[in-house]
């Protein structure tokens, strides 16, 4: 499920929970799309929470229209992700090392107001 969050320009906040559907990336996808048309730099504030699952069948629609993404990751400043799962830290830690010129934090949802004021640049937080 997914819920578009309010957010400052040039940032693209949304929560995800329990099953991710095809709809819910094409938002995504159309958020960013919108954000980006504006925005020199797009920021990225995603909180996760009990994700359990995806849609495959949404999976191949999504992958052919982010791939032109991948043109435009410099495009992309500071990504925080708030999850109350490891698995969701941990692989936002490993998406950081594949893309290091996007700037990545993992927060847990105790930490969702320091998340939020860094990826709305109010301050720096520790690696963590």
């Amino acid at each position: 499920m997914l819920d578009l969050l309010y957010s400052r320009p040039g940032v693209v906040a949304f929560r995800l929970s329990h099953k991710i559907t095809g709809p819910d990336l094409k938002a995504i996808l159309d958020r960013l799309d919108d954000v980006m048309a504006y925005h020199a730099k797009t920021h990225v504030l995603l909180e996760t929470r009990a994700i359990d699952g995806i849609e495959i069948s949404g999976l191949k629609s999504y992958v052919s229209r982010a791939m032109p993404l991948f043109g435009k990751l410099d495009r992309f400043g500071r990504v925080a992700v708030v999850a109350d799962q490891a698995w969701v830290r941990l692989a936002t830690r490993i998406e950081s090392a594949i893309l290091p010129s996007i700037s990545y934090r993992a927060f847990t949802p105790d930490e969702r107001d320091e998340a939020i004021a860094w990826v709305d640049g109010e301050g720096a937080v520790a690696e963590g």
